[in-house]
């Protein structure tokens, strides 16, 4: 009995030439040589630990499946909250900086510290991900500029929080000093 194969038949013959050739000893029917069916009595020319081997990778194959695309889920989960994560974090940025908006920077810095610089580490080391020389390039390069930005924006937070402070006293001063009563007396003199 023949087993239907899903090869072509110039293809079938063609790799039954070649392994032919490479292994000497191949006595399968697609070689050219008896065409008759196997009888009863026939060694079986197949091997038993390969076809073991086929057996368990059949079964193997949906568990490695399945965790390749976890891996490739849980890289895809990771790129997809950086990227929201960046686009909020940029924008905080910008208008904490330009419209010396404290509320707004110390977001941007603490998602820079707690979001970004976690998220882009994890990509840059993990052992387990294949990372591509092209990743390890941008990661680095976007490693140092979240360090720098980290930096930066912390002095800079520093020095606005100090200064809208001191602003904040004068002005709370001046009001202070124009409700007081003995001011307009001292005033009219």
């Amino acid at each position: 009995m023949a087993l239907h194969t899903p090869l072509p038949c110039n293809i079938r013959h063609s790799l039954a030439s070649i392994s032919g050739s490479l292994f000497t000893q191949n006595k399968t029917r697609d070689c050219g040589g008896d065409r008759q069916s196997y009888h009863t009595g026939h060694n079986v020319g197949a091997n038993l630990p390969l076809q073991m081997l086929l057996y368990f990778n059949s079964l193997f194959f949906p568990f490695w499946f399945m965790s390749e695309i976890l891996i490739l889920e849980l890289k895809i989960i990771g790129l997809s909250i950086l990227t929201l994560v960046e686009c909020l974090r940029l924008y905080l940025g910008y208008i904490g900086n330009l419209y010396e908006k404290v509320p707004e920077l110390a977001a941007f810095l603490l998602l820079t510290f707690m979001i970004q610089t976690p998220l882009i580490l994890f990509l840059l080391t993990d052992e387990e991900v294949l990372i591509l020389p092209l990743e390890y390039a941008v990661h680095a390069i976007y490693t140092v500029f979240l360090s720098m930005e980290l930096v930066v924006s912390f002095f800079v937070l520093k020095v606005m929080t100090r200064t809208l402070a001191t602003e904040f006293f004068l002005n709370h001063s001046d009001d202070t000093e124009k409700d007081l009563p003995g001011r307009n007396l001292c005033q009219g003199m």
